[in-house]
């Protein structure tokens, strides 16, 4: 089968690799759809030690069951495999288990490839009314509604303000999850002139320059989708006293939050990391049923492909929030 292989920094290759053996408990699955994601991205700038050359990156996948008693299902799959008999695993805190792996990290392969192997549990069937491009968009938007779900438990419920730093896909999802989960006001700050007009002209959102962000502006929650030291600073200044920043991007390690201001203002930090198999399963159902709006704003391309659009994304060229790859045309 093809995949596009991660060989060192900036260096992909489009090339044959084995088939995948399915396990005794996995599902072979031909991959219709995967999405590039930022850590992807990271590792392709030799960002990630997590991440060491060769490998097949990818995990944002959905796709269709080949073999078995499930054959023929549409299926997205959730790429966060952990053990489930841990403490954390058994309190419904699966993302934290010690002994979890996601695919596209050594020993497990990615996604950027014809076929994968998964168990089934990791997978959740997708109506025929869905397009599995949109399917794909399960695993990025369940690390927003993740972290949504979280800060507003510690809020009490009673975010009604959010802004969102970043407008890839992550803090897209993150503030369609917003809207999903009853935060009326958001904002996304995204410096991208091109995909900031996509964000207010075809996601239906409130976009704007880092520029025009007021300097007195707060809000309840904040979520840094990025991660940098600068996006760190933003946060930690535009967030009210009491309020909470929800940390999903890891661009960047240190640097960045006022410490001192967070802890006179009271303010909670909540670092999130991936999802819980519950919120994977509730973000699957509210782009079923129409929650997450249209997900039409993906930009289709070949996984043959692939070198090109990491790129175009590396160059600041690609307005979509999301390309997504098609291992299959």
């Amino acid at each position: 089968m093809k995949a596009l292989v991660y060989d060192g920094p900036e260096k992909l290759d489009f090339r044959d690799v084995p088939d995948p053996t399915p396990e005794a408990d996995q599902h072979l699955i031909k991959v219709m759809s995967v999405g590039v994601c930022g850590s992807d991205m990271h590792a392709y700038l030799g960002h990630d030690d997590r991440r060491p050359a060769p490998l097949i990156l990818g995990h944002e996948a959905a796709g269709v069951i080949v073999g078995g008693p499930r054959d023929g299902e549409r299926v997205t799959v959730n790429p966060l495999v952990t053990c489930g008999t841990c403490p954390a695993c058994k309190s419904g805190r699966d993302n934290l288990c010690p002994e979890r792996m996601i695919i596209s990290m050594p020993p497990r392969e990615g996604a950027f490839t014809q076929f994968i192997a998964m168990r089934g549990e990791n997978l959740v069937t997708v109506p025929k009314r869905v397009s599995l491009d949109a399917a794909s968009l399960a695993e990025p938007i369940a690390c927003g509604w993740h972290t949504v779900r979280l800060a507003k438990e510690a809020l009490s419920g009673s975010a009604k303000t959010a802004l969102v730093i970043g407008g890839g896909a992550i803090g897209l999802g993150a503030a369609l999850s917003l809207s999903a989960q009853g935060v009326s006001d958001v904002t996304i700050v995204e410096p991208n002139a091109l995909r900031r007009d996509v964000l207010n002209k075809q996601c239906g959102q409130t976009a704007i320059s880092p520029d025009d962000l007021s300097a007195d502006a707060m809000f309840d929650l904040v979520i840094d989708g990025v991660g940098y030291a600068a996006t760190r600073e933003t946060a930690s200044a535009h967030t009210r006293p009491g309020g909470v920043i929800g940390h999903i991007g890891l661009g960047e390690g240190t640097g960045g939050l006022d410490v001192r201001r967070m802890t006179l203002q009271e303010i909670t930090f909540i670092g999130t990391y991936t999802y819980t198999a519950q919120d994977f399963h509730d973000t699957a159902a509210a782009i079923f049923d129409g929650r997450l709006g249209t997900l039409d704003w993906t930009e289709q391309r070949p996984l043959s492909d692939g070198a090109s659009a990491f790129s175009d994304i590396r160059a600041g060229l690609t307005a979509a929030p999301k390309i997504i790859l098609n291992p299959h045309t």
